[in-house]
């Protein structure tokens, strides 16, 4: 009799889990830097409608022409077509404030890593939001319990953390806050499915898995080549080819922009103090240069207007 209730109370939250994720038609991203864009473009190719929040009309312009451009390069190499773009752009809206994000399901912030702008940006969704909305961060490092203080609904705080570029790479950790329910990871972990994405569990910890693990990688990478024992190129080739990678280090590092991994790794340095994330000198260098990759067209390679790498 027990056992038959068990199931019964189990069928129901699976059943109410589901219901709840079926209402996830419509989300808003905070921030359209690159990873924002890429979300907005996943989740509009999935059918569901978007709104993009950005600081000011300057950066919102840019990054409106950034993701029309994006796409285009896909149009390009034959991987989408005019048709998926104007569907995709169409589903995508764009504003300079909050007003709006009631009207939408779910929110996703994908600003700087940076600890204080999160805080900041989750105590004002958390006062401006309905209560039975879900707060998603796209934290790669940052401890997502001390974000979620700030707010009233620390049960609905999870992270979700993409990687780039994010329309292409199938994978996402699941973060769990300290408080997250299980309810909201259910639905989370549904929502990511919707969109393409097979969901990874993970503690909460610096750099989880993906960012930890691919950090001192790209590190050493450099090192390799400030010490001039070969060239971008040919680490990049002996990588890819030694280990089946699809892309080297160097250029792995470009694509997700120099500056966001120096973030990484000054924060895994500072909370963990592990010497293996201790960023190259290199690395700080072309960051103070404004060489920030594929992005600002030069990092480890420079980069033509299609973002291909230009060899000398």
């Amino acid at each position: 009799m027990l056992d038959e209730k068990l199931k019964l109370e189990d069928l129901l939250e699976k059943t109410f889990v589901a219901s709840d994720d079926d209402n996830i038609n419509s989300v808003v991203i905070i921030g359209a830097g690159i990873m924002g864009q890429g979300i907005a473009q996943t989740v509009a190719a999935a059918g569901m409608d978007v709104l993009i929040v950005e600081k000011d009309e300057k950066h919102l312009r840019k990054s409106k022409h950034s993701l029309a451009e994006s796409i285009d390069r896909e149009i390009k190499r034959w991987a989408m077509t005019s048709s998926e773009k104007k569907s995709i752009m169409a589903r995508i809206s764009w504003e300079l404030n909050l007003d709006k994000i009631n009207d939408y399901d779910l929110i996703i912030e994908a600003v700087d890593e940076e600890y204080e702008l999160k805080r900041s940006i989750f105590k004002k969704l958390d006062q401006a939001a309905r209560k039975d909305i879900i707060f998603v961060s796209n934290t790669s490092t940052l401890s997502l319990s001390k974000i979620a203080e700030i707010t009233q609904r620390q049960d609905k705080i999870i992270g979700m953390h993409f990687l780039n570029p994010v329309p292409k790479i199938p994978v996402v950790e699941i973060v769990k806050c300290l408080h997250t329910s299980n309810k909201t990871v259910e639905i989370v972990k549904s929502f990511a499915a919707r969109i393409g994405k097979t969901p990874v569990e993970v503690y909460e910890y610096p750099g989880f898995v993906t960012t930890r693990a691919i950090v001192p990688l790209l590190n050493e990478a450099m090192h390799i080549l400030l010490e001039d024992v070969a060239t971008a190129k040919d680490i990049d080739t002996a990588m890819k080819l030694g280990y089946n990678f699809q892309y080297g280090p160097l250029e792995m590092a470009d694509m997700m922009g120099l500056d966001e991994v120096l973030a990484w790794m000054e924060t895994l340095w500072k909370t963990l103090g592990e010497p293996r994330y201790r960023a190259c000198p290199i690395l700080r260098k072309l960051v103070r240069e404004k060489k920030l990759g594929r992005k600002t067209g030069e990092g480890f390679y420079k980069y033509d207007e299609n973002g291909k790498i230009i060899f000398d």
